[in-house]
Order: C-alpha cells, then sequence, then structure tokens
C-alpha cells in the first residue's frame, strides 16, 4: 500500500460470509457512489456466505476480499454478465472499499487482480458503471483500459441530492491477464 502496510488479497470463502455483510454496509453507508444504501437490501450473513461459495465453486466467477492487518477493509468481484450464447463473453465488475482507505491502492490492486481473473476465466468484455462525479473511480478505470461507451443522465438518484446522477457506463475488452497478482 502507498502507507506501507501490506494488503492481502484472497478469494472468498463462505466463512468471510459475515465479514462481507460487514464491509458492504460499512461502505455502502459511506458513499453515494454504490448502487444501494445498507437499509435497502435484505442480506443475510448465510446469504454472503452461499454467494461467497457459490462463486468458490465457479469457473468464471470470483469475488475478492482486501485485508489489512487482518480486517476485511474492501470487496471486489467478477460475474458473468449472462448465460446466453450472445452475452457469456461479458461479465461485470463491482467493487467497493472502506473510504478509510481510499487513496492507498487497494481499489487499484482489486481492480488489476479482477481484470486478470476475468481474463483467465475467458471473458472478452469486462464492463461497471460509475458515478460520474466519483472522478477518483473513473480516472482509476480508465487507467487500467476501461473506456466509457455513453452516459445515463438519470441512472440514479441520490439521497444527499435533489438532483439524479449520471452513471457512466465503461467497459474493458480484450480482457487479458496481464497484471501479476497474489491470490491467495
Amino acid at each position: 500500500m502507498k502507507d506501507g502496510r501490506t494488503c492481502v488479497l484472497r478469494n472468498g470463502t463462505a466463512e468471510d460470509g459475515q465479514a462481507l455483510l460487514d464491509i458492504f454496509n460499512l461502505t455502502h453507508a459511506q458513499t453515494d457512489y454504490l448502487l444501494t444504501y445498507p437499509e435497502e437490501h435484505s442480506y443475510t450473513a448465510e446469504d454472503e456466505a452461499e454467494l461467497l461459495r457459490r462463486k468458490t465453486d465457479s469457473a468464471d466467477e470470483i469475488e475478492l476480499l482486501a485485508f489489512v492487518d487482518g480486517t476485511i477493509v474492501g470487496s471486489a468481484g467478477v460475474g458473468c454478465v449472462a448465460r446466453k450464447e450472445k452475452t457469456r463473453h461479458r461479465a461485470e465488475f463491482g467493487i467497493s472499499v472502506d473510504k478509510k482507505y481510499w487513496g492507498l491502492g487497494i481499489g487499484r490492486a482489486l481492480t488489476e487482480a479482477c481484470i486478470e481473473c476475468a481474463g483467465k476465466a475467458g471473458y472478452v468484455q469486462l464492463e461497471l458503471e460509475a458515478v460520474a462525479e466519483n472522478k477518483s473511480a473513473l480516472a482509476l478505470y480508465k487507467s487500467v483500459g476501461f473506456v466509457e461507451y455513453g452516459r445515463n443522465p438519470v441512472r440514479l438518484k441520490m439521497s444527499s441530492s435533489a438532483c439524479p446522477s449520471s452513471a457512466v457506463p465503461l467497459r474493458r475488452t480484450q480482457v487479458l491477464p496481464s497484471f501479476k497478482v497474489m491470490i491467495l
């Protein structure tokens, strides 16, 4: 990490269900840049454990967890957009990092690891949406090869703003494993 500490990335397992739920709730409460607020979902630790179990058993989906000093500080995942013949080459990417750890390189490490995993899984295109006002996330995504392919001017309506927020769909094509990241 940029501050000299070590961040460990590893595959999430069913035993991490509660930790994943906790970081989901924390990160979704910290920013308007994620799709939901914590109170808008009904996930349980068991639901998250099942998600992690499915992703662990999957040949083409993954959920990575980031730990600093043994504490989960972020997560990122890759999942198939749809299993249909015409769309199974596309994967979606999602990421969240505890706001206390923004700017330290954890988001980049998770993003690069997910790009590598998507390439190894055979995906040709990796997709995500970012809030237009989230300039640092957009800069990160563009720096690793994502390109903007449109805007949805009223995709999100933030509780902190009377005005809707634009969503920026981004995609990275020709996903190839080009980063060296250790995944435990």
